[in-house]
């Protein structure tokens, strides 16, 4: 049995050239697990602080001061280096750590017992069997807090291949998608210059119903019909229009205002016309009730919470009780560890909730999350279609599916 010997870190840059942290552990036999954290943009309210005073060099401090509690653990015992973890920082939102601090060593930990035992990742995580590839979502067109002015206020429109039968079909569909959707936008503006928001998604300067109506184009120009070999899902962020003090949702660059009864109605007319499979957080992080009256309108669809739950289990089981939800995104720093995380995901499992594991907008070039996602028995795989840090979660499927471990793709 391994035992980790070391537990060292650095500060790196993430995919939008921020600092972050990566962390390396070491057990006795030389494995080595090593991970990068992830930030994101568009940030819930109840989520893990990224770091103490957002300085990443402070989640070193408190690593290089407590190193020893690590040396000596079994880096596939999860729950022990998470029990460590929290031996130093017992807050809610890992502040004196940092969340990404919780989220590097943990899944580095497992990283490197899966080196030391020579198998994938995702067999660490979970003795299941049965398992299936989570359908890759990605961004195709991005607005809101992921890209610039004069784009759209929702925040990101996606593609799911909901008809592939293979991983490399669904990539590749997706990729035939992004691809048609920026001959279209360059077609309709010749002076469109190909931008990208942080996710890879392209960003045009168009209002939310153009936007829409033209990536619904980009599938039936391919021959597609949408809701069968292809499907949209939008991430309307809406906690990002809502104003607290005039009770409304303000889409400063469409200017209009909704009242929370016509949020959902705004929200039910897109699910509707555009046939999605996928709603993310059409109402606010704090709004369960409106989230409740969606998932029982639209019961085919993942109405789906991420400001809503912020991979925190407790306000899950909230989120249950209420039937608030039918999909909840997995993002591991939100929970901080990784153990957290996986708690996480069997209460999803309990309530019958479909779980997304997700990128976030500044991501690093690491794959750890495909097999969590694989592992967590996600229904979809939220990581983006373009762009070296999201394609090389994209390609680790591919990795995987080559070992014939895994058959199947998730039912949606």
């Amino acid at each position: 049995m391994a035992r980790i010997t070391s537990v060292k870190g650095r500060v790196l840059y993430n995919s939008r050239g921020s600092k972050t942290i990566e962390i390396d552990v070491t057990a006795d036999d030389k494995s080595m697990g090593r991970v990068c954290a992830p930030s994101g943009a568009s940030v819930g309210k109840y989520e893990a602080q990224s770091f103490p005073d957002n300085k990443p060099e402070k989640s070193l401090e408190a690593l290089k001061s407590n190193e020893k509690k690590f040396v000596g653990l079994d880096p596939s015992d999860l729950k022990s280096v998470h029990d460590a973890l929290r031996s130093i920082d017992p807050t809610p939102t890992y502040s004196k750590v940092g969340g990404s601090l919780a989220f590097s060593l943990t899944i580095a930990s497992v990283e490197c017992a899966s080196r030391s035992r020579g198998v994938p990742m995702f067999q660490m995580l979970t003795g299941d069997s049965g398992l299936r590839f989570p359908r890759p979502l990605g961004n195709i067109l991005g607005g809101g807090a992921h890209a610039g002015p004069g784009t759209p206020d929702i925040q990101e429109i996606l593609v799911c291949a909901t008809g592939a039968k293979t991983v490399r079909d669904a990539i590749e569909t997706n990729l035939a998608v992004h691809k048609e959707l920026g001959k279209l936008l360059s077609k309709r503006d010749p002076m469109f210059t190909n931008g990208r928001g942080d996710e890879g998604g392209w960003a045009p300067k168009l209002d939310n119903e153009k936007a829409l109506e033209i990536s619904a184009r980009a599938c039936e120009e391919l021959g597609f019909t949408l809701g069968k070999e292809v499907s949209l899902g939008v991430d309307f962020a809406s906690s990002t229009q809502w104003d607290s003090a005039k009770k409304k949702y303000v889409y400063d660059r469409a200017g209009f205002e909704n009242t929370p009864e016509r949020q959902i109605d705004f929200a039910s007319d897109i699910i509707t016309r555009y046939k999605l499979v996928y709603a993310e957080d059409a109402v606010h992080e704090e709004a369960f009730d409106d989230m409740a009256v969606l998932a029982k309108k639209f019961p085919k669809v993942l109405v789906t919470g991420d400001d809503l739950l912020v991979t925190n289990t407790e306000i899950l089981r909230k989120a249950a009780e209420k039937r608030a939800c039918s999909g909840a995104i997995l993002k591991v720093n939100q929970a901080g560890s990784l153990y957290d995380a996986l708690e996480f995901a069997r209460e999803a499992q309990r309530n019958n909730i479909g779980i997304v594991t997700s990128h976030r907008s500044g991501e690093s070039s690491d794959s750890h999350i495909s097999h969590i996602g694989i592992a967590t028995k996600s229904k979809m795989l939220k990581v983006g279609i373009v762009g070296g840090e999201r394609v090389a979660k994209l390609n680790e499927l591919v990795r995987i599916s080559e070992h014939d471990l895994i058959h199947a793709m998730a039912e949606i």
